[in-house]
């Protein structure tokens, strides 16, 4: 027998005052038994960053078609395909074709940085952003992690404040490659 998710609740306010969306979000997470907690506050993170009432989470790690997270619009096309880690090339080159703007976050330090130095050059896609979360401050998400978590975020200026009861975590990302703006 294989073992089982770990199922999270979670509560995030969000208060993005560079987009001004303001609204709190009910979320069940799922951690993969291969998934680190550091890689699902990442997912969380990355939730906050773009947060959206049709904004979902995939069906995760054993599923190769889907993102981590994606949003569709009205007709039912991809308008956001969010993805955690170090996607393989092959990988970014599909999102890119199938969704109006790809997301990409990076967290792992030394190791992201040697994969953007693969691929970075290869990249060149009008829709693609590619976001580096600062070692640290995932480090410090992951202590934030608990199997049922009330959360506020704040965003203002591109700087992402997440918060419990218990403390805080100041996060700024670094824009690695930026989509081109239509």
């Amino acid at each position: 027998m294989s073992p089982k998710s770990t199922v999270y609740k979670v509560e995030l306010q969000v208060s993005d005052l560079d987009r001004h969306y303001y609204q709190e979000h009910n979320l069940t997470l799922a951690l993969h038994p291969s998934e680190t907690e550091e890689r699902l506050m990442v997912r969380l993170l990355a939730f906050a960053m773009n947060a959206d009432e049709r904004l979902l989470f995939g069906r995760g790690l054993s599923t190769d078609d889907e993102p981590d997270l994606w949003q569709r619009d009205d007709t039912g096309e991809i308008a956001l395909w969010i993805e955690t880690g170090q996607p393989d090339e092959a990988d970014i080159r599909r999102a890119c074709g199938r969704a109006r703007q790809v997301l990409i976050y990076t967290y792992s330090g030394r190791s992201a940085q040697v994969w953007w130095d693969k691929v970075g050059s290869n990249l060149n896609r009008k829709n693609l952003t590619v976001i580096d979360l600062p070692t640290e401050s995932v480090q410090e998400l992951a202590g934030l992690c608990e199997r049922t978590m009330r959360l506020q975020c704040m965003i203002e200026d591109k700087h992402v404040q997440l918060m419990n009861a218990n403390g805080s975590v100041s996060i700024d990302p670094i824009i690695r490659i930026a989509a081109q703006q239509r």
